[in-house]
């Protein structure tokens, strides 16, 4: 999270409207009103906090469901009035059980990101007999040393016209070097910033 604006909530007669979006998605998950408590509260906790008018009170998303709304990313518009929070959903955003407040489906799909997701969520919490688990455990250079042996494999398959053999070592490949980069307490983003401030170049 980069974006942390200053809102005058007094000038506002001290309610904003907060509109929630998933971070990878992009779906509109909900809208809720924030105070300067509720604010300081979504930064401070990095978990979105609303207030609520009916109960006149602090609301945090998910304190009774456990559906939190972790916070990454504050944006506000234009007209400094409105807040926009782009946020990963623990579950479903709105109260009735449903993805979003707004009767649409949420769902992430499976890609190098919820790969990754998978990977970190093994290194942070350790399952038995989890291969990645497994992986980690030998360390850094044995890690290395699969990468690199997984990369050979596939510059084999590559000199040949097995589709299904080419596609399985390059999927071994990318596994593995997601593997090494969460060891090395690196993520795909951070390599995909390099790669993006070349292009720019």
């Amino acid at each position: 999270m980069t974006t942390l604006p200053t809102i005058n909530f007094t000038k506002l007669d001290g309610l904003v409207p907060c509109i929630v979006q998933d971070t990878r998605t992009r779906r509109v998950l909900m809208l809720g009103f924030m105070n300067q408590e509720a604010y300081d509260k979504t930064i401070r906790d990095k978990r979105v906090t609303f207030f609520s008018r009916s109960k006149q009170r602090l609301w945090t998303k998910g304190e009774t469901s456990g559906n939190f709304l972790e916070l990454d990313e504050i944006l506000l518009d234009c007209d400094q009035d409105t807040v926009l929070i782009k946020a990963s959903p623990k579950g479903p955003a709105c109260h009735t059980g449903a993805d979003t407040c707004f009767q649409e489906t949420n769902d992430h799909p499976f890609d190098v990101h919820t790969l990754e997701a998978i990977i970190l969520d093994r290194k942070a919490n350790p399952r038995k007999g989890s291969y990645t688990n497994s992986l980690l455990d030998l360390g850094i250079n044995k890690v290395a040393q699969k990468v690199g042996e997984e990369a050979v494999e596939l510059i084999i398959e590559a000199k040949d016209n097995n589709k299904d053999l080419f596609l399985g070592e390059a999927s071994d490949l990318l596994y593995h070097y997601l593997v090494l980069l969460a060891a090395k307490g690196y993520t795909l983003d951070d390599v995909l910033d390099i790669l993006k401030k070349r292009h720019q170049k």
